[in-house]
């Protein structure tokens, strides 16, 4: 490696280190309690729900148009929008709102929400909860949904929604680039150093150095793996506007200009439930939009399924069928860049190997805020010196001669 070419990898780290430090803390810290959200709810909350009737083993759930029914009766000026039964327990949540045009006025205004839920037992369509309609008055905010609402904000889009997102899409983008530039210079600086050193006998900048390196090298592969993610979770509203305006647009042309049908004499939803198991087979069918839904289809029932294996449960395949006739219409696998997304969720938020999986993403996560620090502290010290007396300082030997080999010392330049 020449002079030149060190000088420009400093370069690289320094500056790609400093843009997104900043935002990389907000993200680390706030992603902490996010990932274990689930703990502080049960915690912090409790669990106020109703206890599930107790029945027989092995009895059956009732038929979901007999639950859809009761949604009804229960609000009949109201339209349903979904139906989603629960994966882990015996129940259904239907979401209502007062109409289809009060969700798109929801949809320009991010902070509205006109629609409301209730929640079934499967088996007895007993009525367990429901959320507050949009003309009672709203419960109060816990402390608890109040931080964990901000946290949520802050990890994903700074409060700046789309715009947000898309700039610690490159904030993360940025930190990868630091990632590969620090690589390249460790492996420099520690060609002659056993692996893990930390000289403590030296300056104190120079053991800030090693920890700062040490960890970095430690938490790399990690480290890579969740922010190249990252920038890709932040795309996906780009992405399914990409997938919208292309393979639905295509799919949905033929029926764009034909009216919404009432909600009255449409066909059983529980039979598109079958028809979408049959069509996808050894998928799950997770929910059901109505005709009329946003993106969707204004004579189709949407019926979304995923695969039943762990590495194939983030895959999603939609499934239309006619809810004027019950017929299908067809099912639609994703493209292959929303299946990477899909794909790339678990590895960013460590939600699929339970509790000692999260802790560990903790800890490596309280480590990269350790790297930040340490980063912040090296640059903060040295921050008026030129690149080259830095670079000495840092532990490299630099030949006058433009283009000579660099070599990095044991540490007898550094003292």
């Amino acid at each position: 490696m020449t002079t030149r070419t060190l000088r420009c990898w400093f370069v690289v780290h320094k500056w790609t280190s400093l843009v997104c430090t900043l935002f990389l803390l907000i993200v680390c810290v706030t992603g902490l309690p996010l990932l274990f959200s689930e703990q502080i709810w049960d915690t912090f909350v409790g669990d106020d729900e109703p206890p599930y009737e107790v029945l027989p083993p092995g009895t059956p759930n009732v038929s979901l148009d007999v639950i859809v029914e009761k949604a009804r009766a229960l609000y009949p000026s109201q339209i349903i929008t979904n139906v989603n039964p629960d994966d882990d327990e015996p129940a259904v949540l239907v979401s209502m709102a007062p109409s289809w045009q009060a969700l798109k006025d929801d949809d320009k205004y991010p902070d509205r929400n006109s629609s409301h839920w209730i929640k079934f037992d499967a088996r007895t369509a007993n009525v367990l909860e429901q959320s507050r309609p949009t003309d009672a008055p709203k419960e109060p905010r816990t402390w608890t949904g109040v931080i964990m609402g901000i946290c949520n904000r802050l990890h994903t889009s700074l409060f700046a929604y789309l715009p947000g997102r898309l700039f610690l899409g490159l904030m993360g983008g940025v930190f990868v680039a630091s990632l590969v530039s620090g690589t390249v210079l460790y492996g420099r600086f520690m060609k002659r150093l056993p692996f893990g050193s930390v000289r403590r006998d030296r300056a104190s900048r120079l053991t800030w150095l090693d920890l700062h390196n040490l960890l970095g090298a430690a938490t790399l592969i990690w480290a890579t793996v969740v922010g190249f993610t990252g920038l890709v979770n932040e795309l996906q509203t780009p992405l399914f506007g990409l997938w919208r305006v292309t393979d639905v647009r295509q799919i949905l042309k033929p029926y764009a200009n034909l009216p919404v049908p009432s909600q009255d004499h449409l066909s059983s939803v529980q039979a598109a439930f079958d028809t979408a198991a049959k069509a996808a087979p050894g998928n799950e069918v997770t929910g059901l939009s109505f005709p009329g839904a946003s993106f969707g289809s204004p004579v189709h029932y949407v019926l979304w399924t995923h695969g039943a294996t762990p590495l194939r449960a983030r895959l999603f395949t939609p499934v239309l069928v006619d809810a004027r006739t019950g017929e299908l219409t067809g099912a639609y696998p994703m493209p292959w860049y929303l299946r990477f997304l899909e794909i790339s969720r678990p590895l960013h938020f460590g939600d699929y190997g339970g509790m000692p999986l999260k802790i560990l993403w903790a800890l490596l996560d309280v480590v990269v805020i350790g790297v930040l620090v340490s980063g912040l502290v090296l640059w903060a010290g040295k921050r008026k010196i030129a690149t080259d007396a830095r670079l000495r300082a840092l532990g490299y030997d630099l030949d006058d001669a433009e283009g000579a080999p660099v070599s990095a010392l044991t540490g007898e330049g550094a003292r």
